[in-house]
């Protein structure tokens, strides 16, 4: 159908710019649109008061596609199917009276008239067009691909500063077999293929190198003998590498630093060498340097960070403006490592960089040179290993990846890791067997009704024969407690809150969203009540002694982060007062360092007894339930499932509110669109 054949109802809008104004301001009013998707469209519309409103329209939906972390409006896709694309108007939400929806609009619309529409207009830039007329203009087209000015640009930095990195070939020293086989005494079964291994060798011969791999594989083993297999040459040559590690979170730079403390102190390498490998992980935004109330950092292009080797941990939580900034500020000669797992939730804000990256990973796609050294230099075999060969030298990228397939963690008789890898693999049917199927380590939970009792007593109780559930917590709160004639300057406070903060880990129940009774904030209203009915807490009020909080965002004169879990505790004062609130964090140093924050210096914190998914990334604990919403919603996704299920260490409980919506969830994936491969060519 062409615009010709439209309905006149469905062609109205799209008349007059006025016309469609007005229409969007009534999708604003149902929710099916952003007022800043609105504002932006009102900006063009002042810009140009001509615009066609097609282009106005695309420009919307380009808008409302980045809040939902899509890099750019794809035409063609968006037509084929809108509801999906868009995930407009929300699910269930189909009551729009005599309202055009977003799909009635879209339905029949021609793609190629579309993007004539968008190359015709002075709103809109053509992609390699680099006259000055095309970079003032706010809006840019590629192929298909309609895009706000600044994330095309930060897809072109990517793009660029990539193409340059995987164009280095380092020199590699001739006993780096020999080196290998000091680091890696202790291969995986018979059978197995040493991916870490593989990995640190691959990582030495280029500029760039991506590890990922799932939960239990040995990212943080395969990074901290890497780093090992960098810096002894360079140690013995007088000339040490200067090497940072960094995360996207706080909490994620936390466990960072204490695992590769630990798996430092335990290298097999000269100590002189061990002293070079650092052990403190800093955020990303802390390395660059942000500046407060600005999107700029004291380290760019022209103030480059001074550093050898750049680790980042997490990358999977990297949106694609964070991603642009950190490549601008790398120096030409330093080698940058990426660790992360692919299949995990991408960042909150735009992009999905890590994903996109990683999209030949399963595959391998080894060029027979790649191939042949890798066998070379590490003694492995790639014969049965199942890899697609990349025999016309079409996947460039994918030559500097490495996929760690062997969990650790989660063996075959982990009910955990089976769980998780059939939710990987998009396998509703199976992923439901396991669960019924039950094992020391899952556990489902069906709700009967809103009212069931069966969710508090989960929460507070746990699962299992050492179910630890909120409970365990806030009893060793009372129990473990220094006598109160204590001095506030004894270590037994610290080692007290330690102690707490380390029990709170033992449980975290996950939401897929915020709203709702099976939401975040219904939720730790609803376990609030229970704690306080089983007078575990005794009060219900902002804030209250034992009262765990999430910070929502960094706050760098504390030196808190966002994702930073701390716990209201009852403290004497210096000069031997009464007992006032504090709230506990962790130093995030490695060593169980605590800080003690005044509640009244923290703005941004809430409750957490609930946390949605998204915020749990870079976390691990030790039983984890997620709990599912009675209704489908674009978020649910597998890898949203998947992200759930990996935060469990030792037990997983599925809770579930209405039947199905998980096997739907899991059907489900996300799929984030950019440019950023085809961009590379790989």
């Amino acid at each position: 159908m062409s615009l010709s054949t439209l309905p006149l109802e469905a062609l109205a809008p799209l008349a007059h710019a006025d016309d469609l104004m007005h229409l969007l301001a009534r999708w604003v009013e149902r929710g099916w649109l952003r007022a800043l998707d609105k504002a932006f469209v009102g900006f063009l519309h002042e810009l140009d008061p001509q615009a066609d409103p097609l282009v106005l329209l695309a420009a919307a939906l380009t808008s409302y596609q980045l809040g939902h972390g899509h890099v750019c409006l794809d035409v063609f896709e968006t037509l084929n199917a809108p509801d999906f694309a868009l995930s407009l108007p929300p699910e269930g939400d189909l009551s729009s009276g005599a309202m055009l929806l977003p799909s009635q609009l879209l339905d029949g619309l021609d793609g190629a008239h579309w993007c004539h529409a968008l190359a015709a207009s002075t709103l809109v830039a053509l992609a390699g067009d680099g006259s000055e007329t095309a970079h003032s203009r706010p809006l840019v087209l590629s192929g298909k691909r309609l895009y706000l000015r600044r994330y095309w640009t930060y897809e072109r930095r990517i793009d660029s500063a990539l193409r340059q990195r995987l164009a280095v070939q380092e020199a590699v020293s001739a006993d780096l077999p020999q080196r290998l086989n000091g680091l890696f005494q202790q291969p995986p079964p018979d059978g197995v293929v040493d991916w870490q291994k593989l990995a640190c060798a691959l990582a030495t011969r280029g500029a760039f190198s991506i590890v990922t791999g799932g939960p239990g594989t040995g990212k943080t083993t395969t990074v901290v003998r890497l780093l090992a297999l960098l810096q002894a040459p360079a140690v013995e040559q007088g000339t040490a590498l200067r090497i940072r590690l960094a995360a996207p979170t706080g909490k994620a730079a936390a466990r960072l630093t204490e695992s590769i403390s630990q798996q430092v102190r335990s290298l097999q390498v000269p100590e002189a060498v061990r002293e070079k490998i650092p052990t403190e992980v800093t955020t990303v935004h802390r390395l660059l340097g942000s500046r407060p109330g600005t999107r700029h950092f004291r380290h760019h292009a022209g103030n480059l960070l001074p550093l050898d080797v750049l680790v980042v941990d997490e990358a999977s939580m990297i949106d694609l403006e964070m991603m642009a900034n950190l490549l601008e500020a790398l120096p030409p000669h330093a080698r940058l490592v990426l660790l992360g797992d692919k299949d995990q939730l991408a960042s909150v804000e735009a992009g999905a960089v890590l994903g996109d990256l990683c999209r030949d990973a399963e595959a391998g796609w080894y060029s027979p040179d790649t191939r042949q050294w890798l066998e070379r230099v590490s003694g492995e075999t790639l014969a049965g290993s199942g890899l697609q060969e990349d025999l016309d030298a079409s996947h460039p990228l994918a030559q500097q990846v490495v996929m760690l397939r062997y969990s650790r963690r989660f063996g075959e008789g982990s009910g955990i890791g089976q769980l998780a890898r059939w939710v990987n693999q998009q396998n509703p049917e199976q992923a439901r067997q396991r669960l019924d199927a039950g094992s020391h380590d899952l556990f489902c939970l069906r709700l009967k009704g809103e009212h069931d009792r069966a969710l508090e007593r989960l929460v507070l109780d746990g699962q299992g024969g050492d179910a630890q559930g909120y409970r365990y917590y806030l009893n060793l709160l009372r129990t473990s407690r220094p006598a109160a004639e204590t001095p506030r300057d004894d270590p037994r406070w610290t080692d007290w809150a330690r102690q707490l903060l380390q029990a709170f880990d033992a449980f975290q129940l996950l939401c897929a969203v915020r709203k709702g009774p099976w939401g975040v904030e219904g939720l730790n209203q609803r376990i609030t009540a229970a704690l306080l009915k089983a007078r575990l807490i005794d009060s219900d009020q902002q804030w209250y002694e034992g009262r765990p909080v999430l910070m929502t965002r960094n706050d760098y004169g504390l030196g808190l982060m966002n994702g930073d879990i701390g716990i209201a505790l009852k403290l004497p004062e210096s000069d031997g007062g009464p007992q006032v609130l504090r709230v506990a964090f962790p130093r995030n140093d490695g060593q169980g360092g605590v800080r003690f924050v005044l509640p009244s210096r923290l703005n941004d914190v809430e409750t957490v007894y609930a946390m949605t998914v998204h915020k749990s990334q870079g976390s691990e604990f030790a039983h984890t339930a997620l709990i599912l919403p009675d209704a489908l919603n674009p978020v649910l996704t597998k890898e949203l499932i998947y992200t759930g299920i990996t935060r469990a260490k030792d037990r997983f409980s599925l809770i579930e509110t209405r039947g199905g919506v998980f096997e739907e969830a899991v059907r489900r994936k996300v799929k984030r669109l950019s440019g950023l491969m085809l961009a590379l060519g790989a």
